[in-house]
């Protein structure tokens, strides 16, 4: 146990306590850290050490289990890196569970803010990418739950996600989200987005996610979501699609099936701190 420095982002309200240079956490530490009543408070903590030469980031959820990934968290690193090294833009490549990742990231003008571009993994339906149980690809795919029928498209980006576009109550939608979460189809569960399609260009959009439950923001679902949109037809391939969250917008490109999908968003420091750990 020993006094550890830490600073706090956010990026779309999706928040986060970074600590530099270390590569360990108990699960218990981090859901320590990130309880709002007793810890600093967060949806997630960021570890961020140097790995192979590059930065590596790692993630934990506010219940101990680690992600894959973490669209929202990298664009806080990517911050991060940029005032620490005192830097107006930065063009880098993190590296993650789920692969390197590459990061332009542009500060405001008052430094603790940047708009960040993530070259995200390509957006990929293999069940054996997401992982799920099934032979073929899940493209609006009914599933009973709760006496429901749920459409669903699965995709994976690095970490496992399913999207509906169906129309569900938001108090539904709880209980839906739940049983959909922990479905015997998903052996390593599976964040659940759901999307209503405003128009062409425009989605809205809820994530419950696995690991921090409802948060204000997903980056990685709303890259899925907008693949499983360019999948099943609902918007074209290529376009820049405007995702709106609880906590603000993101920006998503799909190209080809063998591009990294884009991300472009906000990130923000807050604070920083010193916690015993």
């Amino acid at each position: 146990i020993s006094q550890t420095a830490f600073t706090k982002y956010e990026g779309l309200g999706n928040d986060f306590i970074l600590i530099q240079d270390r590569e360990d956490l108990t699960a218990d530490q981090s859901s320590a850290l990130c309880d709002r009543r007793h810890g600093v408070g967060g949806d997630g903590v960021l570890l961020v050490f140097h790995r192979n030469g590059r930065p590596y980031m790692r993630v934990l959820n506010s219940d101990g289990s680690e992600p894959e990934m973490c669209g929202n968290g990298i664009r806080c690193v990517a911050l991060h890196l940029l005032r620490t090294q005192s830097l107006e833009t930065i063009d880098i490549e993190i590296d993650t569970k789920s692969g390197p990742h590459r990061c332009i990231a542009q500060a405001t003008a008052n430094k603790d803010e940047a708009t960040v571009e993530v070259f995200m993994q390509t957006a990929t339906l293999a069940p054996k990418d997401v992982p799920a149980l099934v032979n073929e690809p899940l493209l609006d795919h009914p599933v009973h739950v709760l006496g429901q029928q749920v459409r669903l498209t699965a995709v994976s980006m690095g970490n496992p996600h399913i999207v509906t576009f169906d129309a569900i109550d938001q108090d539904l939608q709880k209980t839906v989200g739940s049983a959909l979460q922990t479905h015997a189809l998903f052996p390593q569960g599976v964040n659940v987005s759901f999307a209503t399609l405003i128009d062409s260009q425009t989605i809205r959009l809820a994530v419950l996610e696995r690991g921090a439950g409802w948060t204000l923001a997903c980056g990685t679902g709303a890259c899925a979501t907008v693949g499983a949109a360019v999948e099943t037809n609902r918007i074209a391939r290529g376009s820049e699609v405007r995702v709106d969250l609880p906590g603000g917008r993101l920006f998503i490109h799909v190209g080809e099936r063998h591009e990294p999908v884009h991300m472009r968003g906000p990130a923000r420091h807050v604070f920083d701190g010193q916690i015993t750990v």
